[in-house]
């Protein structure tokens, strides 16, 4: 029996009934880094000796299949209480989680959005009569209505009415599905608000992943940040009563001739908009005056809201790390399950190559069997010639590697173009030779004998053999 789960939440350690892992051993709740280092090493070398019931008649290609499933899961986060449970639900599984349904999720959210620029008021030159755009509104939401219903055979009416983003998803399409026919009879646009929440199809298909992740941590930190707020309104509050006693009997001052009147001023100092302005008729009556802004600022502005963005900052750093350290142990949940379908009872311990392939071929249809086998070969790191649980674990790690043929390179230039190799290797040919190197030993040799008799030549002119300049001259031009 499954425990209600928060949409983004892996469900860890639940699986006992299902054959799944055992519970890791107890720990403190309050110390998330004795929780991590327990769950990093949730299962030791035992685990290995996983027993898998023999009543379960299982083939091995349904074996293989089923653990695909649940190396997805972990990959796309899908809780494995939603993992399907029957050839329907496996049906719809297969059928929600291909690129051709993830097209259709987006093309539906991004033609609703796109809707808006034909429906009144729009952009003139892309204005629609109101049975057209409502017309291909009411298409879209069957089309939106469709992707629920698969959704609901894969995961089932209980648990798709205790998904909260999907009954919110619910929510507004019927909302949105009564407006849309309404406005097709009436054949006249009303107040359309509910059109601003049409971004939420967009946000709910399966590109969209990460922003709803930023977006839940983005409500996960509200609270100490309402906190700060509190904080910074009570000032803000203690100060615009202090100004309203302290300036409103100043006629000239109209920043703080009432209550509401200083509340709005203060809120405006916050941002430094009528700064010094909102000063002068104070400061002009009494320079003293001054002082009660420069502690207002220092307290509200430097102090109260650098505090309020360490805050969050702080709170949305520590829910990224622990939204990173759930979906990793997510990931090692599934490969335990996984590992534990792929295991022979009747044979030796761990997974052989038979079952990884087998496996693979389910999880990545469109890879190679060479790739296989060296993606299998990069996991396994022993001598022997099956994957241990300990190995497997790396299974995200590897499975994306991009495989190609790596060539011994003889020289540096090997991996030129045709025309710039030709040129190369013609010339590694010809320093290569003999006569070449031949050639090259004459020429220094000759340099040589040129230096010994240009210095020689230097030597005569030196002692005053004046004509025989122009022979020096000529030694050194051959130099």
């Amino acid at each position: 029996m499954s425990v209600k789960q928060e949409d983004d939440e892996p469900l860890l350690f639940t699986l006992e009934e299902n054959g799944g892992c055992p519970n890791p051993p107890e720990v403190d709740n309050n110390s998330d880094v004795a929780l991590a280092t327990d769950e990093y090493e949730l299962q030791p070398e035992s685990m290995e000796q996983v027993h898998v019931p023999e009543d379960v008649d299982l083939s091995w290609e349904t074996r293989f299949q089923e653990a695909a499933i649940y190396l997805q899961e972990g990959k796309n986060n899908d809780k494995f209480y939603t993992h399907p449970r029957d050839a329907k639900a496996l049906a719809a599984y297969l059928f929600a989680h291909n690129h051709l349904f993830y097209m259709l999720e987006l093309s539906t959210g991004l033609l609703l959005l796109l809707l808006s620029l034909c429906e009144a008021p729009a952009v003139p030159f892309l204005r629609l009569d109101i049975y057209v755009h409502a017309t291909l509104e009411l298409l879209t939401l069957a089309l939106v209505v469709f992707e629920l219903y698969m959704k609901m055979r894969w995961l089932g009416w209980r648990t798709f009415l205790r998904h909260r983003r999907t009954m919110l998803k619910s929510f507004v399409l019927f909302v949105q599905f009564v407006e849309a026919i309404v406005v097709l009879i009436r054949q006249t646009s009303h107040v359309r608000v509910t059109r601003a929440l049409r971004p939420i199809f967009l946000v709910d298909c399966r590109y969209c992943g990460a922003v709803r992740r930023n977006l839940r941590q983005i409500f996960q930190s509200l609270p100490p940040f309402i906190d700060i707020l509190l904080l910074l309104l009570f000032f803000m509050v203690i100060f615009a009563i202090l100004g309203f006693y302290l300036f409103s009997p100043n006629p000239s001052d109209p920043y703080f001739s009432t209550l509401e009147n200083s509340l709005v001023s203060l809120f405006v100092l916050l941002t430094t908009a009528n700064f010094p302005d909102v000063m002068m008729p104070a400061y002009s009556r009494n320079r003293w005056s001054c002082i009660f802004f420069i502690v207002y600022l220092s307290i509200e502005l430097y102090f109260i809201m650098n505090l309020l963005l360490a805050v969050v900052f702080d709170t949305f750093n520590d829910i990224e790390k622990k939204k990173f350290k759930s979906l990793l142990l997510h990931k090692r949940t599934a490969t335990q399950h996984s590992y534990q379908l792929l295991l022979n009872p009747q044979g030796p311990t761990g997974i052989s190559f038979r079952q990884f392939d087998g496996m693979m071929r389910f999880y990545k249809p469109r890879m190679s069997t060479q790739d296989r086998y060296l993606c299998f070969r990069a996991l396994k790191l022993n001598r022997t010639d099956n994957l241990r649980l300990k190995e497997f674990y790396h299974f995200y790690e590897v499975v994306d590697f991009k495989w190609k043929v790596q060539r011994i390179r003889e020289h540096w230039f090997d991996d030129l173009p045709p025309t710039a190799l030709l040129i190369f290797k013609g010339i590694n040919v010809l320093a290569n030779s003999k006569a070449f190197q031949y050639a090259v030993c004459e020429y220094l040799k000759l340099a040589f004998l040129s230096v010994l008799c240009y210095v020689a030549w230097e030597s005569i002119w030196e002692l005053g053999l004046k004509g025989l300049s122009r022979k020096s001259t000529l030694m050194g031009y051959s130099y």
